[in-house]
This record gives C-alpha cells, sequence and structure tokens, in this order.
C-alpha cells in the first residue's frame, strides 16, 4: 500500500541519500514544551528518527521516537522536565533499523524564557 500522494511529483531518496535537511525548535511562551520541526529528504523507505532534547549540563531533559513517519515534514512537542537550564540543545539522527544506514546526527541551540509569573490572589 502506497502512503503517498500519487501526484506529489517528488524524487524520491534511497535509504543511502536520505538525511534530515532542516532542525528547528522553538519554545512556547509557558516555558515548559517546546515544538520542534525537522524536514527530512522525501524518501522510498520510511526511516527512523531519535531525537534527545539536552539542558546545558548535556542531561537528557526529554526524548522521543519517531517510527516510519509517514510524511518528510514533521512538527511535534516535546516537554520540558525540571527546572530550566539555558542553553539547550535538540539533537536528531535518522537511521534504519535493519542495518541500514544511519544520517550524521543534527543539533540546533537555542534558549528558553522561563515563564512570566501570574499575579496570585489572596482569598479571605
Amino acid at each position: 500500500m502506497d502512503f503517498f500522494f500519487p501526484e506529489d511529483n517528488l524524487n524520491r531518496m534511497t535509504p543511502e541519500e536520505t538525511h534530515i535537511t532542516a532542525l528547528s525548535a522553538e519554545p512556547y511562551p509557558d516555558g515548559y514544551r517546546l515544538r520542534v520541526n525537522i524536514q527530512i529528504t522525501p524518501f522510498q523507505k520510511r526511516p527512523y528518527i531519535e531525537v534527545v532534547l539536552k539542558d546545558s549540563d548535556g542531561a537528557e531533559v526529554a526524548s522521543s521516537s519517531i517510527v516510519e513517519p509517514l510524511s518528510w515534514k514533521l512538527e511535534f512537542t516535546m516537554h520540558i522536565r525540571d527546572e530550566l537550564k539555558n542553553p539547550y540543545t535538540v539533537e536528531a539522527q535518522l537511521y534504519y533499523p535493519d542495518g541500514g544506514p544511519s544520517a550524521e546526527l543534527q543539533k540546533f541551540t537555542f534558549d528558553v524564557k522561563p515563564p512570566l509569573s501570574s499575579p496570585t490572589s489572596d482569598s479571605a
């Protein structure tokens, strides 16, 4: 079964030619979530992608595994745990589980602004 739309007319790459073409991350204003965008070359065989978010100490804060994506443009949300430790780095690596080629690790570094404190009201 072919999951791609026949009208897309894209040149699909072999596993050896498939790689991440763009990686970016944008923190949400709440300071606890992150929108991650990944673009990969159009592919013939669906790859796997491992994504890891690390804080300034190099400690893993969050991770995600993407198994056989249907599209080459991916957008998803990651959650930041614990206190903020800027700068953060999101790392993504594309690979094939059957021992096929593994693409070079991609990195994107950014800062997260702390959320604005909401005023608390005294209840009397």
